[in-house]
């Protein structure tokens, strides 16, 4: 089935992309394997990562693509397969991914939304950066590594205590437990 996805070469987009059993922990548990084959990648297909979140199960990024490139879809599909390749074997394969030679690790499809504005952009930052409280990982933005937040704080984008007497609204591509 072919899905109608967005490509406006050179444009900002916004993804979330999730593990096939969101019990699992695996991204933060290989999060420097994650780490390393995403530099790798951006090595031989550049694209610049405006912000980003790992949480266990799932990961949300802005990326930005050079000018006259619209191939995010090569790019996560190298991000996912180099991450599966150096992760342990364990996880249930159904007879599907066995036909097919895939690892049961990453759900096949992804959500991803093209940035129309400033606006746009700015929300889904704010968006990246809460998300491991919403999800009850930690109370605070601050308190969770595996974030761009850490970066912005550096460059003087975003305070410290962003995010303390605030609550980000959204759902951006995630299902929402009722």
């Amino acid at each position: 089935m072919l899905y109608r996805r967005a490509h406006v070469p050179g444009s900002t987009y916004f993804f979330t992309v999730n593990l096939v059993d969101r019990r699992r922990r695996l991204l933060v548990e290989y999060v420097d394997i994650l780490r390393g084959v995403m530099r790798r990648v951006r090595e031989g297909h550049p694209f610049a990562i405006d912000a980003i979140v790992i949480l266990p199960d799932h990961l949300h990024a802005l990326w930005t693509l050079p000018d006259g490139d619209v191939d995010y879809a090569g790019r996560w599909s190298l991000i996912k397969a180099g991450v599966s390749r150096r992760l342990p074997p364990g996880e249930r394969i159904n007879a599907s991914r066995v036909a097919k030679r895939e690892r049961g690790i990453w759900q096949r499809r992804y959500w991803e939304h093209l940035i129309r504005d400033d606006d746009d952009f700015a929300r889904h930052v704010d968006y990246i950066h809460w998300n491991p409280c919403k999800h009850g990982h930690v109370s605070r933005p601050v308190e969770w590594p595996y974030s761009s937040f850490h970066r912005y704080v550096t460059d003087g984008i975003l305070a410290l205590d962003w995010g303390e007497n605030e609550i980000v609204e959204g759902c951006y591509g995630e299902r929402e437990n009722l």
